[in-house]
């Protein structure tokens, strides 16, 4: 099994963490929506939530799409350079 069959479409890397507020910035290879069910990896991460909101520019959307840089409300501290695949 390959890489992308087990952790779904890559669709970005996480370019920036804000921990007090739990907000991580994906930098998009490919379109994301709410509602997207998503992991997050890297050496250390290792989620899978649901995307329940998008903010492009500090205005709420529902979809994003490549090269633009969202955030989204994590689970847990994430680290920049961590893959978002869509599941």
């Amino acid at each position: 099994m390959t890489e992308e069959k087990k952790l779904g479409q890559e669709v970005g890397k996480i370019s920036h963490f804000f921990a007090k507020i739990g907000v991580g910035i994906i930098e998009l290879s490919k379109e994301l929506k709410v509602g997207d069910k998503i992991a997050i990896n890297g050496a250390t991460t290792q989620i899978e939530q649901t995307v329940e909101s998008l903010e492009l520019d500090h205005k709420s959307v529902e979809s994003a799409k490549t090269g633009e840089a969202v955030g989204i409300k994590v689970a847990d501290k994430v680290r920049e350079g961590d893959t978002v695949c869509k599941l």
